[in-house]
């Protein structure tokens, strides 16, 4: 008689492995216009939230952003059509112009329409569009509140402030659900202007009170104490924390970018990792907190991370061979799928299955990791309000 297996424990994943994931596919759609490119990176990032996101309340904000990616990519086409520069091609409609003095040249109001403008606008909303989109599926995958616990020492002070701006956009989801069902129960309309109208300023006000409330309770905890380093040791880790950003930041977009000089692609990209250590080294030495329960990093963490990298890796690939990454508007073509950047997009849908199923609200005490249901729910600020 065989014996039974064991169910797979239920954990939530390190949230910097999310991160690293999303912001490998961030760079795939900064470094492309290609709309089958960028529609197969939003289909992966939309495949793994629906897959392993938790049913925790701030894990259900994902259709928010798509919802600002949308408005997003009809404010990006209707700037143009209004005050665009105008190039020829094959005009749809014509609307009134007006002449402008001649310091304004390469700017109109009004003007020719044309099929060429409109693709390129769409091409560059869709992108930031995407961009968004993965922004907060990292944001959905994994809770604000435990990427601060795992940052390091030198970073908490930033990550203090940053937590309390990304716990917004969940916040407002969590706040329009709530006012929205409130409208509800009172027989009043939840869909269409009257319903925009009426519930637009109490999800703002509730979302910022409550994340002003964030900000007080976590400053009530000690949150973002400088500790005992002295006035010299903090700026030195900040400065070289700042040097270290901006170094990765150019060195990330020479490797991204074949027609940036070999000085400025891995030189720098290994000098800002260089100034980043540095400085995680020195804010170290004035580490005056404990974690309870700290997240674990492993196989699965690491897997994710690599998925996220691999994505960069295939549209790095396509960009020395040439492919299709920014397809011609001028003139008009059909985009071709770029095969190297389309199978790493695809390699970072396997978190969908690499990374272990969240716990939930109801986890059984008898699950070995059920010990992150708690942190599902959030912090105790979340439950009391």
């Amino acid at each position: 008689m065989s014996a039974a297996r064991l169910p797979r424990p239920r954990r939530l994943l390190h949230p910097a492995a999310w991160w690293l994931w999303a912001i490998g596919l961030v760079v795939v759609a900064l470094r492309t216009t290609n709309p089958w490119l960028l529609g197969l990176v939003l289909a992966v990032a939309a495949f793994v939230v629906v897959s392993r996101r938790s049913d925790a309340p701030w894990a259900m904000s994902f259709a928010g952003y798509l919802k600002i990616g949308v408005v997003v990519i009809v404010i990006r086409m209707i700037f143009p059509i209004l005050f665009g520069n105008r190039l020829p091609g094959t005009t749809l409609f014509t609307l009134p112009s007006v002449e402008l003095p001649s310091w304004a040249a390469g700017v109109s109001i009004g003007g020719p329409v044309t099929v060429e403008l409109l693709v390129g606008a769409f091409y560059q909303g869709f992108r930031l569009a995407v961009v968004i989109a993965c922004v907060g599926a990292a944001n959905t995958l994994c809770s604000p509140y435990r990427m601060l616990r795992a940052l390091p020492d030198a970073l908490y002070e930033a990550g203090v402030a940053v937590t309390v701006a990304l716990t917004f956009a969940p916040q407002l989801a969590i706040t329009s659900r709530r006012v929205r069902e409130a409208r509800r129960l009172r027989g009043r309309p939840t869909s269409g202007p009257s319903a925009w109208r009426g519930s637009m300023l109490p999800v703002l006000e509730g979302a910022l009170e409550r994340a002003v409330a964030l900000a007080a309770s976590m400053d009530s905890r000690g949150y973002g104490r400088h500790g005992q380093a002295s006035p010299a040791v903090r700026r030195g880790a900040a400065a070289l924390t700042l040097g270290g950003l901006v170094l990765v930041a150019l060195g990330t977009y020479g490797v991204l970018d074949p027609g940036v000089p070999f000085v400025l692609r891995a030189p720098v990209l290994v000098a800002g990792g260089m100034a980043l250590a540095a400085a995680l080294a020195i804010g170290s030495r004035r580490r005056d907190r404990t974690r309870y329960r700290p997240d674990p990093w492993l196989v699965a963490e690491w897997l994710v991370s690599l998925c996220g990298v691999a994505a960069v890796v295939g549209v790095v690939v396509s960009g020395r061979l040439g492919d299709a990454l920014d397809p011609s508007v001028y003139p008009l073509e059909l985009p071709a799928v770029p095969v190297a950047a389309a199978v790493g997009v695809l390699v970072a849908a396997l978190p969908a299955w690499l990374a272990p199923e969240p716990p939930t609200l109801a986890s059984p005490a008898t699950t070995p990791s059920s010990a992150d249901a708690a942190d599902v729910a959030g912090p105790p600020l979340e439950v009391a309000a």
